[in-house]
Order: C-alpha cells, then sequence, then structure tokens
C-alpha cells in the first residue's frame, strides 16, 4: 500500500504515531464536558437535588433549548477525535500544522477571554465570589485545553 505524505505524518491505512498521552488527555476532557452536559440535563429535566440548581449551571446567555443541542454536538465532534486518537486513524490524526497553530491560537483567546470572564463575574457580582455560577466558566476552561491538546498534537514536529 502506497503511502501519502501529509505535513510529517502518513496515511493510507499505515498506523500513526500519536503519543497516547494525546489521546489519554482528550478523552479526559471529553469525558469532563459529558458529566457537565449530563449534570446539567439531570438538574434541568428530573430536578436532582443533589446536585447544584440550575442557575450554577446556566449562564443564561445562549437559551437552554439551543445550547444543549449544541453541547451535543460539541460532544459528537470531541468523540469524534478521541476516536482517530484511539483509532490512530482518521481525520484529526494526521498532522496539519497550519491548523494546528490556529487552533492553538484560538484556544489560548478562549482560554484567556473565559479568564476575563471570571475576572468580571466575581467583580460586578460580589455575592458569587469564589465559586458561584462558575461552573460554565470552569468547563469553557475544559473546552479550551481540549482545543490546546489539539493543537499542540498538530503543532509538535
Amino acid at each position: 500500500m502506497a503511502l501519502e505524505e501529509i505535513g510529517t505524518t502518513y496515511r493510507a491505512g499505515a498506523v500513526l504515531e500519536v503519543p497516547r498521552a494525546y489521546e489519554a488527555v482528550l478523552w479526559v476532557l471529553t469525558s469532563l464536558f459529558f458529566l457537565r452536559v449530563l449534570g446539567q440535563v439531570l438538574v434541568a429535566f428530573f430536578d436532582v437535588a443533589s446536585l447544584p440548581p440550575m442557575e450554577e449551571w446556566y449562564s443564561g446567555l445562549i437559551p437552554y433549548p439551543i445550547l444543549l443541542p449544541m453541547q451535543i454536538l460539541i460532544l459528537i465532534f470531541q468523540i469524534k477525535v478521541c476516536s482517530d486518537f484511539s483509532r490512530r486513524y482518521g481525520f484529526f490524526v494526521i498532522q496539519r500544522r497550519a491548523m494546528g497553530k490556529f487552533i492553538l491560537w484560538f484556544s489560548y483567546i478562549y482560554f484567556v477571554s473565559m479568564l476575563l470572564r471570571y475576572v468580571i463575574t466575581m467583580a460586578f457580582h460580589p455575592d458569587k465570589r469564589w465559586f458561584g455560577g462558575t461552573i460554565p466558566i470552569f468547563f469553557h476552561f475544559v473546552l479550551a485545553g481540549f482545543l490546546f491538546t489539539l493543537g499542540h498534537f498538530h503543532s509538535r514536529r
């Protein structure tokens, strides 16, 4: 089977050299985001009292009937990426340096914007200090970490 060189990686049925650490980190971050979505669904639809109330899970920036499908799409994307890394085959394990650099920079901007969101929220809502209403912000950090990990894989030599 002939191999086609793409960047510094090869494809055409070849098993790619993908360090297991990337796979593990991506799966952990995906699992954390899944637990966030699950927790929010349990509170929103099943009134699970042992979890924080909906106000803690949901910032209200996007209506929940729109937010939940968006979160499910994010999870589907994450699972596809993780599956490619686990199989060592697929679109997301073919290194693309330009894409990796873009994703890395986007993850930095995303992380810093969520850090600013946290600082501003705490400044304008002292009643929420330190952890009130921070579940959405924390999980944006999780998503930024996912993007950072994916971008780092593609940016490495």
